[in-house]
């Protein structure tokens, strides 16, 4: 699009009618939990080197960041069952699913864990901590009468107590976050939930994220999907990466982040 950053990928898309929007967490518009690949994969190479038949070090890190970005978006159960079939498959007996998954957020914890307490006392403000201008964007929709959700695949009680740390909680009708119980959870039972209950064509649905289950969930139900490319180190900027599988899961649009809101909502709000 002239003079912005945002870049139409499928320009064939019925606008106009959005009165529904669902946003993902983590890394669309939250950023406390910035760097969690590097906490993931390393714990996960660390028990797979532990396993009879392991390969390099090298080797598992390339199979291990392979499949944890290729499950990105879906609940962190599901990288921890793929990390049980990889010990088994190198003759170990894995723990439970469940057991690495409190392992790994342990871990995530003590990284994180100052950026939620200095958003709770107020040393850091939500900006800091959120993809730039989601904030605005939100207030936005909210303007325009657009009732909104969020939806993660990260654990339920974590989503609703770092949105409320970074004052988002108003802002949405419903927080969906992922269960123990991960087979009564899922972003396309989420999507179909909030098209059922709004009796909503796919249009009037509006998706974004940065993962590439959400962006794939709303095009199968007919849904408009903007795929967030944010650099999440950097703040500023694609992420490559980011963008080519978003645009393989069938993105509509690509954003960096949301500085450029206004032209986005014009964009989607014209009729066609």
């Amino acid at each position: 699009m002239n003079d912005t950053a945002i870049e139409i990928i499928n320009p064939h898309i019925q606008r106009g009618h959005i009165r529904h929007a669902l946003f993902d967490f983590d890394g669309t518009i939250s950023l406390i939990r910035e760097g969690w690949q590097g906490v993931m994969i390393p714990m996960m190479v660390e028990i797979l080197l532990q396993t009879p038949c392991h390969e390099s070090e090298a080797e598992l890190t390339a199979i291990v960041t392979e499949f944890v970005d290729r499950l990105t978006g879906k609940q962190t159960i599901y990288q921890m069952m793929q990390l049980c079939e990889e010990v088994r498959a190198r003759g170990g007996e894995p723990s439970d699913a469940l057991d690495y998954k409190w392992t790994y957020l342990d871990r995530l914890w003590e990284r994180i864990k100052e950026r939620v307490a200095r958003l709770k006392n107020g040393q850091l403000a939500p900006e800091e901590m959120t993809v730039p201008g989601a904030l605005p964007m939100l207030e936005a929709l909210h303007a325009r009468g657009v009732t909104c959700y969020l939806a993660s695949g990260t654990d339920e009680p974590y989503v609703l107590d770092e949105a409320a740390a970074l004052r988002l909680s108003p802002y949405f009708a419903a927080v969906y976050g992922a269960l123990d119980d991960y087979q009564n959870y899922s972003k396309k039972m989420v999507i179909e939930r909030i098209l059922n209950e709004n009796s909503l064509n796919g249009p009037e649905l509006l998706t974004f994220g940065d993962g590439f289950v959400e962006i794939e969930e709303a095009k199968a139900a007919g849904g408009i999907a903007v795929g967030v490319a944010s650099d999440e180190a950097n703040r500023r900027g694609i992420d490559e990466w980011k963008r080519k599988r978003l645009i393989e899961a069938g993105a509509d649009l690509i954003i960096p982040d949301f500085r450029g809101y206004e032209q986005l909502l014009a964009y989607l709000f014209a009729e066609d």
